[in-house]
């Protein structure tokens, strides 16, 4: 396997990581956090959307724990790398 290819992989984990932590740190402390649209139809529309804990708490807490999974994962993804068996 390519080494630039694992450094680019780790590197790409460690944005992503650190992006979703900044923005679910953020969203706890301003009671608000910002989604992106994922509607398949709309992806490339910049429109974001801002939920806020008073006036929507379910989702608000659903977007900030889908958000810290991902930067945990990827914070996991960082540290192992792009591990394959009988390589």
């Amino acid at each position: 396997m390519n080494p630039f290819l694992d450094v680019a992989y780790r590197i790409v984990a460690i944005a992503l990581c650190f992006s979703c932590g900044r923005n679910v740190w953020c969203g706890l402390v301003e009671r608000k956090i910002t989604f992106f649209n994922t509607d398949l139809l709309d992806w490339w529309s910049p429109s974001r959307q801002v939920i806020h804990r008073e006036t929507a708490p379910i989702r608000y807490w659903i977007v900030v724990c889908t958000q810290t999974v991902t930067s945990v994962l990827c914070f996991v993804a960082a540290i192992i790398g792009w591990w394959q068996p009988n390589s």
